[in-house]
């Protein structure tokens, strides 16, 4: 059965152009789930957590259930921080980039409070807070919430958990029951259901599961590293293990077509694999890769989707996945056929809290794999093209080469020293290429 796409989810035409331009090309799990209730006018409860993609499940109907014509917001989404409260307005611009008469204006404590006055005189139809903030803004009247229509609990669990269910239940009052409710949480405890009991009607539980065993066989590994810094890194990986074939997944398809350009330019055959290519240039690229005519494949979750190549040696995510569950799928394509393989996702400061997650729900550990310096790839360089050499010389046949090299060695000139620059001219070769 075919997987829903964004288009199939009632989503508007100007928020589905928004998506497209994010380079999202499918809904995970939660999202699938979530947005076609939220949309129905229904109360939700979703149990998920950080990392599935819920911002974009509780967000995308709140943009397109925002009243354009009012300069009193009619929606509220409560966040425990004043980072997920930025996080998630900064994502709700971004979907609502073509969405006419939607103003978001976030809310927490640590900003200038006048800066938030202004804002919210000049109209928003979308407030994000945190609820000591909006508690504060309630009680100058500078908020008001009589027109509100949709409310957005974003981890409820750890509101809670932070001491904030006095500042909950009164925010709640504020739309006297009358508002629809929406609350994600990665837990339900006790607490949770009594919000539900008291202001929730009828709530829709939706909890996402699935799959989250990761195969055997594979070394899994992430790699602490700045952003400008992956395309290096994954260079240095390639070259220092000397990997055949490599398959490299991107969040969206403009980065695949970014790191396809640059991995070119360090002379690898590379190549991408993302919905925006014909089917037929889809197929010709596959069959190359699987030929290893392309050493390296860049391609997002859905292109992947029915890959079925034996010889991977390696698996990068560029990109930590948007679900968990992507993440099993992707490294799930090496180690086939009853062979091993490797799994490298690069993450950097608070993306690391995401390889927690991901440990978590797919109960494997994910060990520390630092960049190889420059001399450790060469050295290693080195060592492998020693192992040809060997090869070369058990293989025989260098009579008409000896032939060639006698007069020199008969100079001034010792063998080993003829054979030491003929070594270090294929070595240096070598690092010229990539």
């Amino acid at each position: 059965m075919k997987e829903p796409g964004f288009s199939d989810l009632n989503i508007q035409p100007e928020i589905l152009k928004a998506i497209e331009e994010m380079g999202f090309e499918e809904p995970t799990s939660i999202q699938s789930a979530c947005i076609p209730v939220i949309l129905e006018g229904k109360d939700v409860v979703g149990q998920a957590q950080t990392g599935t993609g819920k911002t974009a499940a509780f967000g995308i109907p709140a943009i397109q259930k925002a009243n354009r014509g009012s300069k009193s917001p009619s929606v509220l989404i409560l966040c425990p921080t004043r980072e997920l409260a930025i996080q998630v307005t900064g994502e709700l611009i971004k979907l609502a980039r073509y969405t006419d008469g939607i103003f978001t204006v976030p809310v927490y404590g640590g900003q200038p409070i006048s800066r938030q006055l202004n804002a919210l005189k000049k109209g928003a139809q979308i407030v994000v807070g945190t609820p000591g903030r909006v508690i504060d803004h309630l009680k100058r009247g500078t908020l008001k919430l009589g027109a509100l229509e949709l409310v957005v609990l974003d981890e409820a669990d750890e509101m809670l958990n932070m001491g904030f269910r006095e500042d909950l239940e009164k925010i709640l009052s504020y739309s006297q029951g009358k508002s629809q409710t929406v609350m994600f949480s990665a837990t339900v405890p006790k607490a949770i259901k009594n919000i539900m009991n008291r202001w929730m009607e009828n709530p829709e539980m939706i909890k996402v599961e699935g799959q989250t065993e990761t195969a055997s066989g594979i070394e899994q590994y992430f790699m602490e590293v700045r952003d400008s810094m992956r395309t290096e890194a994954i260079s240095r990986v390639m070259d220092m293990a000397n990997f055949r074939l490599a398959l490299i997944f991107c969040n969206t398809k403009r980065q695949c077509d970014s790191l396809v350009q640059e991995l070119q330019a360090r002379g690898y055959s590379a190549d991408a694999l993302h919905g925006d290519m014909r089917q037929q240039v889809r197929d010709k690229v596959m069959e190359k890769f699987r030929r290893a005519q392309i050493e390296i494949l860049v391609a997002t979750d859905v292109a992947a989707r029915g890959l079925d190549v034996d010889d991977i040696d390696v698996v990068f995510n560029y990109d930590i996945p948007n679900d968990p569950e992507f993440y099993v799928h992707r490294i799930g394509r090496t180690a086939r056929a009853g062979k091993s393989g490797m799994a490298i996702t690069f993450t950097s400061g608070r993306k690391k809290k995401r390889i927690r997650f991901i440990e978590k729900m797919t109960r494997a550990d994910l060990l520390p794999l630092p960049m190889p310096s420059v001399r450790e790839v060469q050295l290693s360089k080195i060592d492998n093209h020693l192992e040809e050499l060997l090869e070369t010389l058990e293989a025989g046949g260098l009579r008409e080469y000896i032939e060639q090299l006698e007069p020199l060695a008969e100079g001034n000139f010792t063998p080993i020293e003829i054979a030491a620059a003929l070594f270090k001219m294929r070595v240096e070769k070598g690092v010229d290429v990539k």
